[in-house]
């Protein structure tokens, strides 16, 4: 079974929007036959995320450092509760058991939790695809932050290529199953990349 790895915020955000998408996500996946792996919360949109797939009996895997399980954050009802030392194990986790990673509107937790694991499939360390679902526009100036890179010289286009920004859960859907990874940077094949 593929297991799609979700980052979220663990608030519900300030537009009703966002909870309707996370709802959406859970919902759609579910209904693929795609589990979801994620940070484990109850609460935001991550607990919407959880509560949408199960409701469609989806298999819903969290992964949640000791900490925040200790304070009752953890969602009751998941598949499989993973309780992990601490941020750093909780990433390494994810990425093992994930085949893709989508990072839904969130804050900073979010963007380093999806920016790991870009840097990683840039590095070579995994080949699987990222995207960030762009939830009324939530994700653009990060768009054109990715694209100032480019330009400014800190990163190759195919780097900034792999990442899928659309408000589309099916499009990233459908992106992932055709996705092909760039060579991995500082191999040879990456000194000819454009």
């Amino acid at each position: 079974m593929m297991v799609m790895g979700i980052f979220c915020g663990s608030s519900a955000g300030s537009d009703t929007a966002f909870i309707d998408a996370a709802r959406m996500t859970g919902k759609t996946l579910a209904q693929a036959g795609i589990a979801i792996v994620y940070g484990g919360g109850r609460v935001g949109l991550m607990g919407a995320v959880a509560d949408a797939a199960l409701a469609q009996g989806g298999e819903v895997i969290g992964v949640m450092p000791r900490l925040l399980a200790d304070q009752e954050l953890s969602h009751p009802g998941l598949t499989t509760l993973h309780v992990v030392e601490n941020m750093h194990e909780r990433k390494a986790k994810m990425a093992q058991i994930a085949d893709g990673f989508i990072a839904m509107p969130g804050g900073p937790g979010t963007l380093e939790e999806i920016f790991e694991q870009w840097t990683w499939a840039q590095l070579g360390i995994h080949d699987k695809p990222c995207a960030f679902l762009n939830v009324n526009g939530y994700f653009e100036p990060l768009k054109t932050m990715n694209e100032t890179m480019v330009r400014q010289g800190f990163m190759k286009q195919p780097y900034a290529d792999m990442l899928t920004f659309s408000d589309s859960i099916e499009d990233i859907l459908r992106i992932f199953a055709a996705y092909t990874p760039p060579p991995h940077k500082w191999t040879p094949a990456f000194r000819q990349v454009g």
